[in-house]
Order: structure tokens, then C-alpha cells, then sequence
């Protein structure tokens, strides 16, 4: 089995050793930036207006593929502006989740991370609709980028038929951002008031 092949397949279990690994730094880590003012408060405020975006975003694209992901070829809504908004919107909330750290340390790592995995894992999903779609994904590649979003080329249908089981799932998914969120302040509220020791600090 390829390099390539191993990281797809084990995508769930690298992703959650990364999050193990992540989690325990911010645990035993503070910011060089709390209680510094401007910085941290900046870092923070940044990073929560990228988890509210890529919550929304994500909650977007789930109602155009919840049930549809394979079986149809999504082109309008956010797949419109690019072909993979979903992880666009997943690299957003993972660097906002960074920022509210009030670091600069863990949103670099977190966006080294993805841009060293994840091309891996979109190239792979594409190969799997080409298959599917052959000709149609071949002229939808042609005319869409693949990661960065065109607000030029945005259209959107005026009914869409949705799965709402489906879709509820998918809501889950969707929210841990903003859980994370509470988590991060929370961990910062033990290491304040002294519950739980921090070893180093991180820019």
C-alpha cells in the first residue's frame, strides 16, 4: 500500500492522534499573550469569527450533500465556488480554534498539518467522482477551483431537496468548532485560577 493510499484510509484515526497530541499541548500550555491585552484579545476575536464562519460554512455545504455526497455531483451552493468548500471551511475553524489558544504557534501547526495531509485526502475523494461522474467531473473541474473559493462564479438553485436525517447528522458535525470554543476558554479558566499546571508557554 502506497503512502498516499495509508494516510486516506487511516484519515479518522491520524486526525485523532493529531487532535490527542494537539489537545494535550494546549492542556499543558498558556499564551505568552494572556492578560497582555491587545495581542491576545486580537488572537481570540479573530479566531471566533473564523469558527462562526466555518460553522455556517459547514452547516451550508451540509445541506447540499447530506445524502448526495457520491451518488450526485454537487455544482451549485458553495461546490459553485469551489470543489471542495467543506475542507475550506474545516481549515478555517481548525486555524480559528488555533487563534483562540491566543497563540501564534498552535494555528501555524494546525495550517502545516492540513496543507501536508489534506491534498492527499481531496486528491483521493476527486479520483472517486471521477470515476463516478467521468465526463461531468472533467467539465466541473475545468470551469471550478479546486480549494480557494470564486464568489464570481456563485449560483444557487431557487428549491433544493434535502434529507432532513440526514442533515440532522450532519449538524453535529458541524457544532464542534463552536464546543471547542468553550473547551479552550475553560482550559484557560483552570490555568488562571491555578486547577491545572501549564509547563511552558507558547507564543
Amino acid at each position: 500500500m502506497s503512502n498516499e493510499k495509508y494516510l486516506v484510509k487511516h484519515r479518522i484515526v491520524i486526525s485523532q492522534f493529531f487532535m490527542a497530541v494537539l489537545g494535550a499541548v494546549i492542556i499543558s500550555t498558556t499564551s505568552w499573550w494572556e492578560g497582555s491585552g491587545l495581542v491576545g484579545e486580537a488572537l481570540f476575536s479573530i479566531g471566533t469569527v473564523l469558527v462562526g464562519i466555518a460553522t455556517v460554512g459547514r452547516l451550508w455545504c451540509s445541506v447540499y450533500i447530506s445524502g448526495y455526497k457520491v451518488k450526485k455531483l454537487i455544482t451549485t451552493g458553495p461546490y459553485s465556488m469551489c470543489r471542495n468548500p467543506l475542507y475550506f471551511f474545516s481549515l478555517l475553524g481548525s486555524v480559528g480554534i488555533g487563534l483562540a489558544t491566543e497563540t501564534f504557534v498552535i494555528p501555524a501547526v494546525i495550517a502545516i498539518a492540513f496543507a501536508l495531509y489534506y491534498p492527499y485526502v481531496i486528491s483521493r475523494e476527486e479520483d472517486r467522482l471521477a470515476s463516478v461522474h467521468s465526463g461531468d467531473f472533467e467539465n466541473y473541474c475545468k470551469k471550478i477551483p479546486k480549494f480557494v473559493p470564486s464568489f464570481s462564479l456563485f449560483e444557487e438553485p431557487e428549491e433544493y431537496k434535502i434529507k432532513p436525517r440526514i442533515f440532522r447528522k450532519r449538524l453535529i458535525d458541524s457544532l464542534w468548532f463552536v464546543w471547542m470554543l468553550g473547551i479552550i476558554e475553560f482550559i484557560e479558566a483552570l490555568h488562571e485560577y491555578s486547577y491545572l499546571p501549564a509547563f511552558f508557554k507558547l507564543y
